[in-house]
């Protein structure tokens, strides 16, 4: 008897020795072996970057990188033809990187490697590819789940593409087109509050995320902004809160951190409001808007083949109302903010683009046909997103190894393309880059850019924005409006700082002084 549990004891220890050395292992090819031979394969092919650390890759550069170019920036004033060039102020390491390594170089962010693309021809490669091998990285839907979960922007594949053929109908600019006396009721009803502030400083940026907020909520939700109100709040602290954290270390965002009790808190309050929501209208199934279309698709969750197994009809309704609610009101949000900025600071084409909103819409509410028919205002916007994308990066993940010209890019590698660093190449857009001309865009894109690739404020390829024309809209019928009833400049204590918080948006809001025609 004695002998069995000394075997027994042995092979326990011999499967626990086991089980570690396992583990062990998995670890060790994970942190360094993989990433090692990603890079390796790379490498072979002439591309190069900054040598990075097993845990934090080239994160501690980085910081380093950027904190340097804040100092230096301390030190001298901004000219007044570069207070848009901003990049060199948020992404000081991409150039220093480009510079030294050439367009296209490889860096690290834990243990993500990132293929940082600035060379055309690759982009355009990119912008052409449909294969499903290229998706989301896996980072979005986990260093970024509590945000985007798994709904259309961070899924890939099939279940995607699912995803996809139910909300992008949704955003087709025939179906956008009906929504135009909504947009404007909304923001008819949000501008009579700025009556009473005439002659006042007002900070847009929270104004513009509430109208927003109200238009998505009620054309795809069927819900008033006092439903959707504590969603939009939670959303915008939550995006706050995970700017801060570093993607890709590894185990960090299971760290029960100060940092990370807090995003888990807002997660687990934004599903849990999401849901109550969708128990209220399982109620009343009588509305044709998007929210019924995901509550009619989620009963399918189990049955479809393209459906991920792990993923419940609950999951699959809030991962995509988060990803809309975010998407819808966020980023059009800071678009809005922006263009007020710029028209603020250049008189001019604030003139310019009032002239031309009273001599077509007079004192009407503006129509689609109205809208069509503006020229000068569509510049500004198109001229404003080119200085000012939101979104800094397109990102995607080889899911399979592929070729992209003469480079073979193994699977596991992030493909990332710097938004800014094409929309502000002097080579690409001329010696005036950095200087506001919406008059650029008055011949469209290819007038104004020698390559159209270059110009991307909603991305590129297949993962285009579905609601790039929702968004477009809704940008000019807010500025119309406001352009019909009020006039603005920049207020003395407007300090201008673009910040990059997962999206790039001004760090002190745009303050305006506001004037009643």
């Amino acid at each position: 008897m004695e002998k069995e549990l000394i075997l027994a004891a042995k092979m326990i220890f011999s499967l626990i020795l086991g089980g570690f050395f396992l583990l062990f292992f998995r670890l060790f090819d994970n942190l360094l072996m993989k990433p090692k031979r990603l890079r390796l394969k790379l490498e072979k092919q002439g591309i190069r970057g900054p040598k990075p650390s097993i845990f934090y890759g080239n994160i501690a550069e980085m910081k380093r990188i950027i904190q340097l170019k804040k100092q230096s920036l301390e030190k001298s004033a901004v000219s007044e033809e570069k207070i848009h060039a901003w990049i060199s102020t948020l992404f000081p390491h991409l150039e220093q990187w480009r510079n030294e390594y050439g367009p296209t170089f490889v860096y690290s962010t834990g243990n993500i490697q990132l293929l940082c693309i600035t060379n055309l021809d690759i982009i355009k490669e990119l912008s052409l590819y449909t294969s499903l091998n290229i998706g989301k990285p896996s980072y979005l839907s986990t260093e970024r789940g509590p945000l985007l979960g798994r709904g259309i922007f961070t899924s890939n594949g099939p279940y995607w593409a699912h995803q996809r053929k139910i909300i992008a109908p949704e955003f087709y600019l025939d179906k956008v087109k009906s929504l135009v006396n909504l947009m404007a009721e909304c923001t008819s009803t949000m501008l009579r509050t700025w009556e009473s502030k005439t002659g006042k400083e007002i900070i847009v940026d929270e104004d513009m995320r509430s109208l927003s907020a109200d238009i998505i909520s009620r054309i795809c939700f069927g819900s008033s902004h006092v439903e959707g109100d504590k969603i939009f709040t939670k959303l915008q602290e939550l995006q706050r809160v995970m700017s801060k954290g570093n993607i890709g270390v590894p185990g960090l965002r299971y760290l029960p951190t100060k940092n990370n009790k807090e995003i888990w808190k807002l997660a687990s309050e934004i599903d849990s409001t999401i849901l109550e929501i969708v128990k209220n209208r399982s109620e009343d199934n009588s509305k044709k808007d998007l929210l019924q279309l995901l509550l009619n698709a989620a009963e399918t969750c189990g049955d479809e083949s393209n459906i991920p197994a792990d993923i419940t009809p609950n999951k699959f309704i809030v991962d995509n109302c988060k990803n809309i609610y975010f998407a819808g009101h966020e980023t059009t949000a800071i678009s809005a903010s922006w263009c007020l900025m710029t028209m603020a600071a250049y008189p001019e084409w604030q003139a310019r683009a009032r002239a031309e909103v009273l001599q077509i819409c007079g004192e009407n509410v503006p129509t689609a046909d109205m809208i069509r028919n503006m020229k000068v205002l569509p510049t500004v916007i198109q001229e404003t997103l080119r200085l000012y994308p939101p979104v800094a990066y397109v990102v995607r993940e080889a899911l399979e190894d592929i070729n992209f010209k003469d480079i073979y890019i193994p699977k596991g590698i992030n493909l990332q393309i710097p938004i800014p660093m094409l929309h502000q190449s002097q080579e690409l857009w001329g010696s005036d880059v950095h200087q506001f001309k919406p008059d650029r865009f008055a011949k469209g894109i290819a007038g104004a850019c020698k390559n159209r690739q270059a110009y991307m404020p909603f991305g590129t390829g297949t993962r285009t924005c579905a609601g790039q024309n929702f968004a477009m809209m809704e940008l000019k019928v807010i500025l119309s409006l406001i352009l019909s009833k009020f006039s603005f400049s920049l207020a003395d204590t407007y300090r201008h700082s673009p910040v990059f918080r997962l999206v790039v948006q001004p760090e002190h809001g745009v303050r305006l002084n506001l004037e009643k025609l």
